[in-house]
């Protein structure tokens, strides 16, 4: 077990290189699977999250060769293990194996979902649509059983909420069913469009609809392609924020606009200021700045990501006035309060809806709103991390303190962020790596 030591108070200034979304990379490795031949992908992030789905992907038979850091090559030219034993570390990932597997195996037993500690994340929309398409599918309490004694089939589905992972799940399932599969309110999120492109250089036939509709003809097999990951935005908005909360100025290599323009404009209206290049964008801020209050409300793609609410909650403590952050996608994100109150935050969560987008949670008592009072001036302070992007918040809000915090569960930060403590010490913070 590690932990950060970080001497907050520094405002940070440099460049800094994105790498490939983790919210794609570990989808595409799946992917590799639907095809006997070699995948190779280019831009690949270090992460604890790749590290445990390349652990899936060798325990069902990959060959999985590193041709340098971030360029990968994966080749299943055999399914030797359709059930796969429980990995060293758990995440949401080996659900969307059971397509893949069904097709080249006709079963499949992964482990049940994991991964951060932000709610239930309940699967069922996974489990209905996979069943729609022919799938016999039993839930044990450490495992996912799956049959397909007839095949796989292409259906007409219409997703309840447009789940990233639910989508997803059903693209890789239809792309080798027989038929033609429809998802209707399906998400489009740059991470599902990039594993679109991905999927059709392998011999997909995918197309995008108005209205949240993706079509799938099924084809009877997919060869091996080469892919650049798509640069990942939450990282870019990250260390965007650190800009921000710190003073700084840090141009973000790879950072794309089209990927970010709800951020980039909740940032604009805060006061923010940014500059958009060729190659990336330069964000920047005055250390005395103050900040304008702004009102959030999380959304699916291409609203504010629900991601995006826990960086600029901690630069929204340099505000001047009330803010308000409205979570619409999970119902339970605001664990990093806790520990911005200790560093003398004034945060106050609600069960409340403080905004006017549709929400699935009004009236369920579910704390998803929070509101927060600004200007202060943060303390030092220890805190531990629930999940990775509450994790994100710790640490700008520690980068922004006066004074020493020590921040615990760094191994959240380590599945999404690579070599996150050695980036921001380029960029001039205060951060050690110290065993606890």
């Amino acid at each position: 077990m590690e932990q950060f030591v970080i001497t907050g108070g520094k405002a940070l200034s440099g460049e800094v290189q994105l790498r490939g979304a983790k919210n794609a990379a570990t989808k595409m490795m799946l992917a590799t699977l639907l095809t006997d031949e070699q995948c190779v992908l280019e831009n690949f992030p270090d992460l604890g999250d790749t590290a445990i789905t390349a652990e899936l992907c060798k325990q069902i038979g990959s060959n999985i060769v590193k041709h340098d850091k971030h360029t990968v090559a994966i080749q299943t030219a055999q399914v030797l293990n359709p059930r796969v034993k429980p990995l060293s570390r758990k995440n949401r990932i080996p659900i969307l194996a059971i397509g893949p597997l069904l097709h080249r195996a006709g079963v499949a037993e992964v482990p049940v979902v994991g991964g951060d500690r932000i709610g239930p994340r309940p699967v069922n929309f996974h489990i209905d649509a996979l069943s729609q398409m022919g799938a016999e599918i039993v839930v044990t309490d450490t495992s996912f059983i799956a049959t397909s004694p007839n095949g796989m089939f292409g259906k007409d589905i219409t997703l309840p909420y447009p789940s990233v992972g639910a989508t997803e799940n059903i693209m890789l399932a239809g792309v080798l069913a027989q038929g033609r599969t429809i998802i209707r309110n399906g998400a489009k999120e740059p991470e599902v469009l990039d594993l679109i492109k991905m999927l059709q250089k392998m011999g997909a036939i995918i197309g995008i609809e108005a209205h949240r509709t993706i079509v799938i003809d099924g084809v009877r097999r997919l060869r091996g392609v080469t892919h650049t990951i798509l640069p990942d935005r939450n990282e870019a908005v990250s260390f965007a924020a650190m800009a921000y909360a710190t003073g700084g100025n840090i141009f973000v290599r790879g950072a794309v606009q089209d990927h970010l323009l709800a951020f980039l404009n909740m940032a604009r209206r805060a006061g923010c200021d940014y500059e958009v290049r060729e190659n990336g964008i330069r964000f920047f801020a005055d250390a005395a700045q103050k900040f304008n209050p702004v009102a959030i409300e999380t959304d699916t793609h291409p609203g504010f990501m629900t991601d995006w609410q826990q960086p600029f909650a901690v630069l929204l403590l340099n505000a001047r006035g009330t803010s308000t952050i409205h979570e619409t996608v999970y119902e339970d994100r605001f664990g990093y309060a806790h520990d911005l109150k200790k560093m003398g935050a004034d945060v106050r969560v609600t069960a409340d809806c403080l905004g006017n987008a549709p929400c699935r949670f009004r009236g369920n008592r579910y704390n998803h709103s929070c509101a927060i009072q600004g200007p202060v001036l943060l303390q030092g302070t220890e805190m531990e991390i629930q999940d990775i992007r509450a994790g994100m918040a710790h640490l700008i809000a520690a980068l922004s303190a006066e004074g020493v915090s020590r921040i615990s569960g760094i191994e959240h930060l380590d599945r999404g962020y690579e070599d996150i403590d050695s980036k921001l010490q380029a960029l001039g913070a205060g951060i050690r790596r110290v065993p606890v």
